[in-house]
């Protein structure tokens, strides 16, 4: 039997071509019999990938979750610059300025405006008993600043009601409300829910509550010059990188960040130091060594068990380059069904995490990625399979 045939079958469900052209052409219907032959050893190659892909875009989902929750404030404000007191790690570990910073501020040339953000640790007391800590959010939206976003219920407006707050519905028991009107007390003053928001979390779990600025200001027992931060906006034509050392310069008792700083030292404070990060790093790395290693170990028993088979078509001129790329499709095929399978559960799941405090997040790019790393995945397992098939003498089969 010569390389010239057109196509030689040999057992286990395989098929070689001869000829170069019919070889490549042949590559792909090969890799899918001998992948499909052991249904068995299928099953458990798709059963570790199903569980990487899920494990990795869980992680994953869960990062970009806690990263859009940590600045889901920072990013809704509009300042370029945030005046910050002095060792203020992250937007919810708020402790209040000495106050008048606004003034200073002010008279610094390119600052266009400023806003007052006030945010504090409260007591919220429940109308059935019991009471939980919250995080109280204050500001000035009729000016145009920072204003509660995601409202399903009632509006932003009626909160200059007297004693109305807003509530996410996330909190909802928590908080021991069931939408508007519903009564409680923060740091002993009675409030009453007057806007119902959705999806504002914080990475905490601790519940975000907004109300006025003055409202907030009372509660926290500060003076009406006090705020936990001071947001700058910067006229259009000045440099933000003067501003920032000039506001610095006129108060040396605080920092001053700009937005991307303070988003970063938020996230990085949280992640990597906190044992939240060591626990998403940890999971993501138990995902790709599980995938890898069953994976790797499937397609190398497959291999094994199709030794022979691999001999003979070496033996009738299959290049080492042919059988590479047969074992690489088969990695490939595994990739993209168990890819498909995994990102369907991760879907659902995903599905059912929404309206609870738990936020994950798909998004396309994400969805790419994790596509890219299943098939590097794939193909680093096969790496094991194709040392054991390059090592194949041709002149075996004629022994057996």
């Amino acid at each position: 039997m010569t390389a010239s045939k057109d196509i030689s079958e040999t057992g286990g469900g395989m098929i070689a071509p001869a000829g170069n052209s019919k070889r490549l052409r042949m590559a792909p219907k090969l890799a899918y019999r001998n992948l499909f032959h052991d249904r068995l050893s299928l099953f458990v190659t798709l059963v570790g990938i199903v569980f990487s892909v899920v494990l990795l875009a869980f992680q994953s989902g869960i990062y970009l979750g806690i990263e859009r929750t940590i600045a889901a404030v920072i990013d809704q404000t509009e300042g370029e610059l945030w005046v910050v007191p002095i060792g203020t790690k992250s937007v919810d570990d708020p402790s209040l300025l000495p106050g008048r910073e606004s003034y200073a501020v002010l008279s610094v040339p390119g600052v266009a405006s400023v806003e007052t953000l006030v945010m504090g640790f409260s007591r919220w007391r429940k109308r059935n008993g019991g009471a939980t800590t919250v995080l109280l959010v204050g500001s000035d939206w009729t000016q145009g600043g920072f204003r509660p976003w995601n409202v399903i219920e009632g509006s932003v407006e009626e909160l200059a009601a007297p004693k109305a707050v807003a509530v996410d519905k996330t909190y909802f028991k928590d908080l021991d409300v069931t939408g508007l009107g519903d009564p409680a007390e923060i740091n002993g003053q009675t409030v009453t829910v007057g806007a119902v928001t959705k999806g504002i979390r914080s990475f905490t779990t601790m519940p975000y509550v907004f109300t006025t600025l003055g409202r907030a200001q009372s509660m926290l027992r500060a003076n009406q010059e006090q705020g936990a931060y001071t947001l700058v906006k910067v006229e259009p034509d000045a440099d933000i990188a003067t501003v920032q050392a000039r506001i610095q310069e006129r108060l040396p008792d605080v920092e001053v960040l700009t937005r991307g700083e303070f988003r970063s030292r938020s996230i990085n404070y949280w992640l990597f130091h906190t044992a939240a990060g060591s626990g998403l790093i940890a999971g993501t790395a138990l995902a790709l060594i599980v995938g890898i290693v069953i994976v790797a170990q499937t397609l190398y028993s497959s291999t094994k068990d199709h030794i022979n088979e691999f001999a003979t078509l070496r033996a009738l001129g299959a290049s080492s380059r042919y059988i590479i790329q047969v074992i690489l499709l088969q990695a490939l095929f595994s990739a993209v069904v168990g890819y498909a399978l995994g990102m369907s559960l991760t879907l659902a799941i995903f599905a059912a995490a929404k309206g609870t405090t738990l936020n994950v997040v798909m998004t396309p790019g994400l969805a790419l990625l994790l596509f890219l790393v299943t098939i590097g995945m794939c193909t680093i397992a096969a790496v094991s399979a194709i040392f054991k098939v390059t090592r194949i003498d041709p002149a075996g089969v004629f022994s057996r």
